[in-house]
């Protein structure tokens, strides 16, 4: 075989295998089977690149990151429908049908995916563009991001056709819950509902980021098609399916508004236990004739509507409100129910979000209340229902100390949430040590998510300090480590022992402490022990160290917990002296830098620390004041803004120049 002809082989069978897992739910191979094929079909193509074709499944992630997105004019306009609510809808919208047909009229009913609404355009079978709905007349052009969905054929079987579809972006019920754990871990901004999400993540400028994010996409609608022709709806859908599109599932014929109706309540009752979330049913003229004869109005077909479903409440009493520590140190109160049946599950407990959500509602212990799920997801008390009131409820305030840890909790003005501050929270601690092993950190080479979870759940670490006492023979014995494993591990933990005092300080995660912050602290102390002891006016001193760091920076200092972590890290041998910093010449002195885009010889921090080390400042913004830019590849606004203010832009070899010359030079 010749090497055209395995990689078409290759092509076909992991496009086979994508169809499988991601369109039919049904994997015929291992993962470690389909990223064999995937790494010899990238191998062959790197070694071959005139075989390289875009329909390749090794084309779904883009390369470089996108500036913006460009406007899409739509060839068709893509509609929203019009919303019923009742069932007397429901019959007016048929009666309308049936006034302007004047004939038998046959629906189909399809359950209406929460999500964002896209149109896919293929040109002789290949996939040439994708959209967003945007306000209809326009969106915006989304096809690299789009191609990260894997349920997104880049190719179709019939390559004699044009055609454009339209479709729904989702991201599926357990996926959404795991992306909002993640974030929560990185102490991100939870995601509302999965709707949200899905229109967050297509909206990325960057595919690789999207290619994470689990997006999936049901098909609902050929919006036009040139060499082919539909007489209904459901035979275009069938139609689709065979192309290899993953269609909208639950699409039924009825033959009365009556069967409608009953098809609508159905659908409602299966919402709690769909993988994916919907927001209604749409009903749809089938046949595609009638739907000419019907029309348009300016903004919905008249062909059509989506009955929306009320958010399902059901009336519970809270049992009692407890406090539950996440992984970011915040308090989350929760509320005990007497368990009931809402979409489809049986509900026990339900977020209250916080104090502040508590006394808007006036929520109390032993309230009855209306629960219903957010975004059909989480679980949420939305109203009291006060005549039920007994004058045995009683009132709720959120604890002043951490109920996992004991340490002291605080809320920061402007903020919601209470947070505990203890550095050896259990409840914190995973993502308390992963921030510790990160890059701008200790840089733990080795030391990721999945080995930390294992180090945590098997109790052989209870703080970031024990990580300083890890054996050998404790680490090989984990899941896919060995001795070699073990070995490189325990060799990038006593390494880091060396690391300067900006390093630990930052990686002890204190509220309001960045690196920068974390630098001026160690230039401005001997020791870890200085810095410990130091008071309020002391810190106040520090050149562009703020109030709001000298606060966080003395609650740091007064916890237990701090002070036993410090003691067992200098018992432990790592590194606690502070760092006064060289100046080897004043070249610098009173320039402030901007750096933007990717430098190849340096990191940020790197060159940074370099330009310090001569006098002068780095800052993260442009503006008049700003002396140098310093721009590496796909530099952005910064370098825009830079020209446009004449401020004068240093590539980074010349950066390099400067940096080695002997003497300060403009």
């Amino acid at each position: 075989m010749d090497i055209r002809d395995k990689v078409v082989e290759l092509r076909e069978s992991i496009n086979y295998h994508n169809h499988k897992y991601y369109v039919q739910d049904n994997p015929e191979i291992t993962d470690f089977e389909y990223d064999s094929l995937m790494k010899e079909l990238k191998k062959l193509e790197e070694e071959h690149p005139e075989l390289l074709t875009s329909d390749s499944p090794t084309q779904r992630v883009g390369g470089k990151p996108l500036e913006g997105f460009q406007t899409i004019v739509h060839k068709i306009p893509m509609q929203s429908l019009a919303d019923v609510f009742e069932e007397k809808e429901i019959l007016d919208f048929d009666q309308r049908v049936r006034n302007a047909i004047k004939e038998d009229v046959e629906y189909v009913v399809e359950s209406k995916v929460d999500g964002l609404s896209v149109s896919l355009e293929y040109e002789k079978g290949m996939f040439v563009r994708g959209s967003t709905r945007g306000d209809g007349e326009t969106g915006e052009d989304v096809t690299q991001n789009l191609k990260t969905i894997k349920a997104i054929p880049l190719s179709i079987k019939n390559r004699d056709i044009n055609i454009e579809v339209r479709g729904e972006v989702y991201i599926p019920r357990d996926d959404f819950i795991k992306i909002n754990e993640e974030r929560e871990v990185q102490g991100e901004p939870l995601f509302a509902n999965p709707r949200n999400a899905a229109a967050g993540s297509l909206r990325q400028l960057d595919s690789a980021i999207t290619a994470l994010r689990k997006l999936d996409i049901m098909i609902f609608n050929v919006q036009q098609v040139q060499g082919l022709s539909f007489k209904t709806h459901s035979e275009s859908l069938r139609f689709l399916k065979e192309q290899g599109f993953k269609v909208i599932p639950l699409s039924t014929k009825c033959s009365s508004i009556e069967a409608v109706i009953k098809e609508v309540q159905r659908i409602g009752e299966l919402r709690g236990e769909l993988p994916f979330e919907i927001d209604g049913a749409v009903i749809k003229v089938n046949s595609l004739v009638q739907r000419e004869v019907l029309g348009s109005t300016s903004k919905v077909p008249k062909w059509a509507a989506a009955y929306k479903y009320p958010p399902e409440k059901e009336q519970t009493k809270i049992l009692d409100i407890v406090v539950q520590v996440g992984r970011t140190g915040a308090l989350t109160p929760t509320a005990v129910l007497e368990p009931v049946r809402l979409s489809g599950s049986m509900v026990g407990r339900a977020t209250l979000h916080n104090i502040d959500y508590i006394r808007q509602k006036d929520i109390k212990i032993g309230d009855t209340v209306f629960v219903q799920k957010a975004g059909d997801i989480i679980p949420e008390v939305v109203e009291v229902i006060k005549e039920k009131r007994t004058g045995s409820e009683k009132d709720f305030e959120m604890p002043d100390s951490c109920p996992v840890c004991g340490a002291p909790t605080v809320r920061e003005d402007g903020e919601s949430a209470v947070r505990c501050t203890g550095i050896e929270c259990p409840a914190q601690l995973f993502r308390s040590i992963v921030h510790f092993a990160s890059r701008d950190a200790m840089n733990i080479d080795g030391l990721g998510p999945a080995i930390i979870e294992q180090l945590l759940g098997t109790n052989r670490i209870k703080s970031i300090a024990d990580l300083y006492f890890l054996k050998e023979e404790e680490i090989e014995t984990m899941d896919r480590m060995g001795k070699k494993s073990a070995q490189n591990l325990i060799n990038a933990i006593q390494k880091t022992k060396n690391n300067t005092l900006d390093r630990l300080i930052f990686g002890f995660g204190i509220r309001y402490i960045g690196f920068k912050a974390a630098r001026i602290l160690a230039e401005n102390f001997d020791s870890i022990d200085e810095i410990m002891a130091a008071n309020m006016e002391q810190l106040l001193k520090l050149n562009e160290f703020g109030g709001k760091m000298a606060e966080s920076v003395m609650k740091f200092n007064v916890q237990k917990q701090s002070k036993h972590t410090i003691d067992r890290l200098k018992d432990a041998g790592v590194n606690t002296k502070g760092i006064k910093r060289e100046i080897k010449d004043n070249r610098f002195e009173g320039d402030i830098f901007v750096l933007t885009g990717s430098l190849e010889r340096f990191t940020r921090q790197e060159a940074s620390e370099i330009i310090e080390s001569f006098g002068g400042k780095v800052s993260g913004s442009v503006s008049k004041n700003t002396r140098f830019v310093v721009a590496g590849e796909e530099a952005g606004s910064k370098l825009t803004k830079a020209k446009e203010l004449g401020i004068t832009v240093l590539s980074e070899q010349e950066f390099i120049e400067k940096i080695d010359s002997k003497k300060a030079s403009d």
